[in-house]
Parts: C-alpha cells; sequence; structure tokens
C-alpha cells in the first residue's frame, strides 16, 4: 500500500459566521485603554498585558527582542538632477540612506541591481531616484519620445500604490514624469494615451506576457526608448510562478534589443536570500546586490505563541490544539483594549473575516464604541473599500485590521504598533514582510507568531533559531522547467520568428525543445528562424500562475451567478460531488461537477460539517538524475510519474473533526510528470532501527507527512505545491521508499532545494516528531490535513528510529549546492 498526500486545496474547517464564538474574558481591563493622545506603549509592556491571566505567559514559547539602530547617511550621486532631490526633500527627505544612495549610483552607471534592505527602508525611492532624474534628461531631448521606464509588480493593488507615491513625488516636475497604470482594470479609452505619451508604465507581469509583449509594435516607441525596468517584491516571483516571470522576461529582453535598446533591470525586496543570485536567475542578466540596510530600525520585540491544547480529539483519537484563528482573535481584542493599532495576518479570506468577527462581538462586552474600531481587509473588496480601510488605519480611526496577505506587500501602512501572524505563512521572507508591518515609522513594534497545529508551526515555536538565527529561503525557480519553457518559446516566435541566436537567451534547455515543438507542429523552421504557426495567440497557451489547466467556474445553480473558480489541478478535490465549498464567508455544497465544461454547480447550504477527499497515488521513477549514498541508505533526485485517483469523500465535523460518513466518487485518474526527491532504505537498517515489518508502513507514512510539513522551511514553497508517497516495497527501488515531489508539471524547484538541503531538512523533520508532546502522533507532528489515507497508518516512535538510522549514514557534506 501506498500512503501519499497531494499538493492540493483544503477545506476550511471554520464553523459557519452565523454560530457565535465561544464567550470569551477579555484579560485587559477596560481602564487599561490609553487615554493620552499620541502615547505609544513599547512592545515590551504591551506584551507583558497581554501574557496577563490564566496560564497566558505559559503559551510564550519564546520572546526575540531586536535592539533599535541608528540610521547612515550618504549623499545623493552628482548625476541625480537637482529637480529631483528638491522634490524629495519637499516630501520630507533631506538627505538619503547609504543604501539609497548607493542603489542609485549603480542604476546611474547602467549595472543592474538589487536591493534586499528591511522592510520601511526606503527601497522604493533607491530606484525612484535614478528613475526619475534619467525621465526628466529624456523629457529634454528634442526628438522622439525620451527616455522610459517600466515598473512590474506582483499584484494591481501594490502598482497602484505605488503610483500614488510617485504622483506625490512628482507633482513639482511638471509634465517630464508621465507615470500610469496599464492592467486588466485600466479602460480603453486611456490604453491609447498609455502606450503613446506614458514614460513611466506601471503594470504587472501577467499584463506584459498577455497585453504589452504580444502588441509589441504598437509600444515600439516605449520599448525603443526602455532605460529600466523596476522589479518591486521580487522575492515573490518563486517556484513556477517565478519560471514564467523569468522567461517573459527573456521574452522583453529580446524585444527590446530588436528595437535597439538594453534595460537597466532594478530589483527590490525586503526579504531575499542571495539576492544578487536570484536576480540574476531572475532576469538572466548580471545584478549587483545592495544589502547592507542604513535606514534606522527601532526596537523589535517578537513573541513565539503556542495555543493550549483542549479536551477535543480529532482524526486517531488524537490531540487537538486550540485553533489559531481563535487564538489570534482573543490577541487582537485585548490589543485593541490595550489601544495598540494592530493588523493580524491570516491565511484566507475566511479566517480574516471571522477573527475580525470574534474581536467585535468580544469588544462589544467591554465597550460598545469598540466594534467599530475593528474590521476585516482581504482581496474581493472595492479599491475605494480598501483606501478607506487603510486611511482609517492610519488615522486611528481603526484600531485593528484582521487581513489577508493583501497588505503584506510593500503597501504603506505606517502607523501600525503590533503584528500578529496566525499561523506560520509557509516561509521566513513572509514572516518578515508580515512583522515588518509595524512599526514603520521607527518607533518599537510588537510581532507575534501564533502557531496552527501543524508540524511546522509547532517546530517553529520550539526552534527559534531556525526562524531568527537563519537568513530566508533561498528564491527556487526553474526557467528550464520544460513545462514552462515551451509555451514560451511559442510566445517568442509569435512575437518575432525565433533564430539560432536566440536559443541561449532562454536557456540550455531550449535546443532540446525545439525539434519537439516541430514535431508538435506549434512551431515551423523556414530558412534560418522559427515561426508561430496557429491562428490562436500563443500567449494563451499558458497562465503564468502556474494554475496548470482551465480553471473550473464555480456556479450558483439557482441563479447561473459566477461565483469564482477553482484551478483545475485541485478540483477532483474541493469541487467533487458532495463537497463544502466555502466563498466569501458561505457555504455551498456542490450538486454537479462537470468535468467536460469545467464547471461545479453549487448551491447555498450551512451543513455542519467538512468534507475531505480521499483518494490513491501510485509512482513510477522515469530517471534518476542524481543519486548518493546515505551509508545503506540511497538519496536520489530525478523525474517520476504520478497518477492519483480521488475515491470517495468523508464529511467531518467542524470543531471535532469526527467522522460522519465516507461516499464513494467515480472520477477519471490524473497523471502529472515532475521532479521528485526520494530516499531508500535496506532491511539491514530496519532491523537496526527496530522497525518491524508491521510497524514499517506507518513508519514510512509519518516520515512522509512530516518531512513535507517541514520542507517550507528550507525551500519557499508551501506544504500545498508539494505531495508525497511512501512505500514499503516500491517496484522500481525494490526497498522501502519515501518520495516528495512537486506538485507541478515539469516540476518547480522544490523537490531539488530538498535534495541539495537533505541532512538539515530531515534532521528538522526527526527533531519535529520528537519533542511533539503527544504520545501517539498529532497534527502537531505526523498527522496531515491532506492526507488522502486518513492518517492511518502511523507510527511515530518507529518514524523516530527510522530517521535516526537514516541520518546516521548522512555524508558530513551536504549534496554540491545548485
Amino acid at each position: 500500500m501506498a500512503f501519499n498526500h497531494l499538493p492540493a486545496g483544503v477545506h476550511d474547517a471554520l464553523r459557519p459566521l452565523s454560530v457565535r464564538p465561544v464567550t470569551h474574558s477579555v484579560s485587559m481591563a477596560h481602564d487599561q485603554i490609553p487615554r493620552q493622545a499620541g502615547i505609544r506603549p513599547s512592545p515590551r509592556a504591551v506584551l507583558g498585558g497581554l501574557s496577563t491571566g490564566a496560564g497566558r505567559g505559559a503559551r510564550i514559547t519564546h520572546t526575540e527582542h531586536l535592539p533599535p539602530r541608528p540610521g547612515t547617511h550618504a549623499d545623493w550621486p552628482s548625476a541625480i538632477r537637482p529637480e529631483v532631490i528638491n522634490a524629495i526633500r519637499a516630501a520630507g527627505i533631506d538627505r538619503p540612506w547609504a543604501h539609497q544612495a548607493r542603489t542609485a549610483e549603480h542604476a546611474l552607471r547602467g549595472d543592474s541591481v538589487v536591493v534586499a534592505t528591511g522592510t520601511a527602508s526606503g527601497k522604493s525611492l533607491a530606484y525612484l531616484a535614478p528613475v526619475l532624474s534619467t525621465l526628466l534628461d529624456g523629457s529634454e531631448e528634442p526628438n522622439g519620445r525620451g527616455t522610459t521606464a517600466l515598473y512590474l509588480s506582483p499584484t494591481k493593488a501594490l502598482a497602484a500604490d505605488q503610483r500614488r507615491a510617485v504622483a506625490g513625488l512628482t507633482a513639482p516636475l511638471g509634465t517630464g514624469v508621465r507615470a500610469a497604470v496599464y492592467d486588466g482594470d485600466t479602460p480603453v479609452e486611456e490604453r491609447e494615451w498609455v502606450r503613446q505619451y506614458a514614460n513611466y508604465v506601471l503594470t504587472n507581469p501577467d499584463m506584459l506576457h498577455r497585453g504589452i509583449l504580444p502588441g509589441h509594435p504598437r509600444w515600439s516607441s516605449f520599448l525603443r526608448a526602455l532605460r529600466y525596468v523596476v522589479i518591486d517584491e521580487c522575492h515573490t516571483y518563486r517556484g513556477v510562478f517565478g519560471s514564467h516571470v523569468a522567461q517573459v522576461l527573456r521574452r522583453l529582453r529580446r524585444v527590446c534589443a530588436r528595437y535597439g535598446s538594453s534595460p537597466v533591470f532594478l530589483l527590490a525586496s525586503a526579504t531575499a536570500s542571495d539576492p544578487a543570485v536570484a536576480a540574476s536567475r531572475l532576469t538572466g542578466v548580471p545584478v549587483v546586490e545592495i544589502t547592507e540596510d542604513g535606514s534606522p530600525r527601532g526596537e523589535v520585540v517578537f513573541a513565539l505563541w503556542e495555543p493550549p491544547l483542549t479536551e477535543l480529539h480529532g482524526e486517531q483519537g488524537a490531540p487537538v490544539r486550540r485553533t489559531a484563528t481563535a487564538e489570534s482573535a482573543d490577541l487582537l481584542t485585548d490589543l485593541a483594549v490595550q489601544g495598540v493599532r494592530t493588523v493580524t495576518f491570516v491565511r484566507s479570506r475566511r479566517g480574516a473575516e471571522l477573527i475580525a468577527l470574534i474581536a467585535q462581538e468580544r469588544l462589544a462586552e467591554v465597550d460598545r464604541s469598540l466594534p467599530d474600531r475593528i474590521a476585516a481587509y482581504r482581496g474581493g473588496y472595492l479599491p475605494e473599500e480598501r483606501r478607506a480601510l487603510e486611511r482609517a488605519l492610519h488615522s486611528g480611526e481603526l484600531l485593528g485590521l484582521a487581513s489577508t496577505t493583501a497588505l503584506e506587500l510593500g503597501m504603506d501602512i505606517a502607523g501600525l504598533d503590533a503584528v500578529v501572524v496566525a499561523g506560520y505563512p509557509g516561509t521566513r521572507a513572509s514572516l518578515w514582510q508580515q512583522a515588518g508591518r509595524a512599526g514603520r515609522t521607527g518607533e518599537g513594534a510588537l510581532a507575534i507568531l501564533v502557531a496552527r497545529d501543524d508540524p511546522l508551526d509547532t517546530y517553529l515555536v520550539h526552534h527559534p533559531d531556525a526562524l531568527f538565527r537563519q537568513p530566508v529561503e533561498s528564491t527556487v525557480l526553474d526557467p528550464d522547467n520544460p513545462y514552462v519553457l515551451a509555451p514560451h518559446l511559442c510566445a517568442a516566435a509569435a512575437e518575432l520568428p525565433l533564430t539560432e541566436p536566440d536559443l541561449e537567451l532562454f536557456g540550455p534547455a531550449t535546443e532540446e525543445l525545439m525539434p519537439q515543438l516541430e514535431q508538435r507542429k506549434l512551431l515551423r523552421r523556414r530558412a534560418t528562424a522559427w515561426h508561430w504557426t496557429r491562428r490562436e495567440r500563443a500567449a494563451d497557451l499558458t497562465d503564468i500562475r502556474g494554475a496548470g489547466g482551465s480553471p473550473v467556474q464555480v456556479v450558483e445553480a439557482a441563479t447561473g451567478r459566477l461565483l469564482g473558480t477553482v484551478d483545475a489541478a485541485a478540483a477532483h478535490t474541493t469541487v467533487h460531488e458532495g463537497a463544502v465549498h466555502l466563498h466569501q464567508g458561505r457555504s455551498y455544497l456542490v450538486r454537479q461537477f462537470d468535468l467536460d465544461d469545467s464547471v461545479a454547480l453549487v448551491e447555498e447550504a450551512a451543513p455542519p460539517y467538512s468534507t475531505t477527499a480521499r483518494d490513491t497515488t501510485a509512482i513510477s521513477i522515469l530517471e534518476t538524475t542524481t543519486e548518493i549514498p546515505w551509508g545503506d541508505a540511497r538519496l536520489c533526485f530525478g523525474s517520476v510519474e504520478v497518477t492519483n485517483q480521488v475515491v470517495s469523500f468523508l464529511r467531518r465535523k467542524l470543531i471535532t473533526g469526527e467522522v460522519l460518513g465516507e461516499s464513494k466518487l467515480d472520477l477519471p485518474p490524473r497523471t502529472l510528470r515532475t521532479r521528485a526527491v526520494w530516499w531508500t532504505v535496506t532491511d539491514d537498517q530496519l532491523e537496526e532501527a527496530r522497525v518491524h515489518p508491521q510497524a514499517l508502513g506507518g513508519a514510512l507514512h509519518a516520515a512522509e507527512h512530516a518531512s513535507i510539513g517541514i520542507l517550507p522551511l528550507f525551500a519557499t514553497c508551501d506544504r500545498w505545491d508539494i505531495g508525497g508517497v511512501s512505500v514499503p516495497l516500491h517496484p522500481d527501488t525494490l526497498l522501502p521508499t519515501v518520495f516528495v515531489y512537486d506538485g507541478h508539471p515539469g516540476g518547480a524547484g522544490f523537490a531539488e532545494r530538498a535534495f541539495h538541503t537533505a541532512a538539515r531538512w530531515l534532521a528538522a523533520t526527526r527533531e519535529a516528531i520528537a519533542v511533539c508532546e503527544c504520545e501517539a502522533g498529532c497534527p502537531s507532528c505526523i498527522q496531515s490535513p491532506k492526507c488522502g489515507n486518513g492518517n492511518d497508518p502511523l507510527d511515530k516512535r518507529a518514524a523516530i528510529r527510522l530517521l535516526t538510522t537514516l541520518l546516521a549514514g548522512a555524508p558530513e557534506q551536504p549534496p554540491t549546492a545548485e
């Protein structure tokens, strides 16, 4: 039997919004609300207040104090125009920080550069100063359009926020800088003006891929004059999405070369590991890194918080902790009572709404004026609603927001005192981005990470060094993934016929792919170039967000209203017939799932249960790329084919997880060719580890679950991006084998990263299982929320012994770094 987890969506098991939360006694007394305007409580005092009350102090597993840091000034390079310097001074900035001046100097010299300094360190000004100065220079040219610049943001909201910042800064500069947003929301009547007259265009990689590059002749004057490409929040371009964006940027460079330009890339990120390497891999050009942060920082107090165990029992009778959602709602309530401006980050839209609702209801028990000072903030709101919430938070009218990651990226929300992170966000990069939202004016700040009942969260709150003594994760992307590269070669050929010299630009895998694209009649070679042969748009061959097929439309059966979409890869597990589907705080039941038309018909309902798909998975090895011995064991990396079929679903009580019943499903199997890391052990090692045959399946299964949960600590992935299979006797290896694979066609780089960090990754996995206080296994160590086999069998003790024996044979030196 193979035990597996698929990288697919999960059902939110939170109770319906209509259910009133359990009554909570607010730990802060009402008379503790600060009465004097302008007084900001110190982070230590705020945390001290939160830790009062029965059992509260024991929930803090670690407190990290980051001392304040003074700033280091420098002078702007002499080539920055005085008008720009005067405009910056008018905005209240007399002199730049040292990293801002160094970034500007490299940019003006023509060096591509990445500035990787902390949140609120002024990275925007670091690239804006040279960009605006150069645009002003170009506006004085007697002929032509002058110099242009392109700004790329991962989200529309951030581009709009940057547009407002640029407008404020450039108001004194007159018409020399003409900035405009060009994305899917830009009205048709405005688009022609942007193409013809704007010299600073703010957009996103999606619009560059689908709109600008395919229509490059209409953008010829802009591209001919393109001097700078700004890539903001560049750490977000990772995995499949990052790999697609890397190829989009290569297409941009190729089209620019056609028009005689070679733009300089300016990248920015508050959280990047090896930023020059990552930026160079993303852009395909050499990049200089600026990492020494010259900006000042106030004191940061960072607390790790573990909710207590409850009397409830979940799957296989495992103990259950209080949810991070409920605990975070308590903390937001108490912080509001103290008058502390707070953002609570939560992974789901529903979670954001629920935390805000619980906090509002509990604050009403203290003071009826307080609930109106708490709100939710998430995607799906109208732009004017989001702006109103941001203004209210700035002004102090709002004391707290429960937000999705919509507020994580560089939007300016200065004035916060505290951040609560409801569950580890998946990477240290995201954690520091979220924590950095507080204290952005140089004041002290409090950050609290509230652990979910999850192996990685539990490990981190008991191993603070993994957060505070380690750099952020390496940005993992694989532009050579053939599933990524092939559609971009087609798109490039449609933009301009591909020639032999172009192949080197797109990477070493290109030459091997070209004959395959010819055989599939996607490209045709004529004389010295390859041409796109189809009538349809080549850019439509791929979704750069990596959805992997046409999304499934979720339609309300009674009205025909489109509620939303679900990625094709997750559809079989999330919108099968009988599934509970959650949308904007409402519950729906899926009545019909039409595979041919990619439509799920739903009707509103409020069942007292959630649903969990169960599946079977088989995995076969196609090619072993690399193999190294770990004593008698083997660690391998290569290509695999995964065959999965969803066969049934369980109905579970929302709070306890008790299984109410199982229903069969008749869905076709699906195959995935991807990349995987796997390890094998021998019979002698099993004997040494005292893992008996009857315990072997449970030991392998437990090790697989925990290793998937811990991998995001070493690669910039989420546990839903990866899958696993454990087999007591695999037909290809003829040995007990555990596989962990990328959940994307062709791979996303996560399994490769796991192979290169295997000793540390699996040591952390063993430690996470061993330190958990449960007796036989729980969601904090070896149980998984996405297990297709109902978390059975699992053997915690045997898994620890097995991993101990495996690690004993690990080489002293890790495999060669990528």
